[in-house]
């Protein structure tokens, strides 16, 4: 693929006396991934201790989610507009206060993973109690 750039920095190698100029450095891509290659030059400024120059491609890179991965949900969802009722909201802050203010009486025994278990079951426990599936 040629893109339309001056001859300057089209070259990729100069010889030693500075006069002759060739496009000896190539980018090999899939030929399935060809139109993803948006634009491709040599940059001279770049220091790479020899009297070649820097080969850059812009490449559009598309991934893809698989549709029933990103649908696929096997937690508890909480009905969180139940959040929006004063009374629901101030019961739920009194008993996460009070299940929080048991955690910090407890000794982990410095194993973080068992920490955020605790922390996570007592959210879900409270979230069930007070908001519903």
């Amino acid at each position: 693929m040629i893109f339309p750039h001056r001859n300057v920095r089209k070259y990729t190698w100069t010889s030693p006396n500075g006069k002759t100029h060739n496009q000896t450095d190539r980018i090999l891509i899939d030929r399935r991934c060809h139109s993803s290659v948006l634009d491709v030059r040599s940059f001279r400024g770049a220091d790479s201790d020899t009297d070649h120059y820097l080969v850059v491609a812009k490449v559009r890179e598309t991934l893809a989610v698989s549709k029933h991965a990103a649908q696929s949900f096997d937690g508890e969802r909480f009905n969180l507009r139940r959040q929006n009722e004063l009374e629901v909201r101030k019961q739920y802050h009194i008993e996460i206060s009070i299940r929080f203010a048991v955690l910090e009486n407890l000794t982990d025994d410095g194993d973080i993973n068992r920490a955020w278990e605790n922390i996570k079951e007592h959210i879900k426990t409270s979230a069930k109690e007070n908001l519903g599936l």
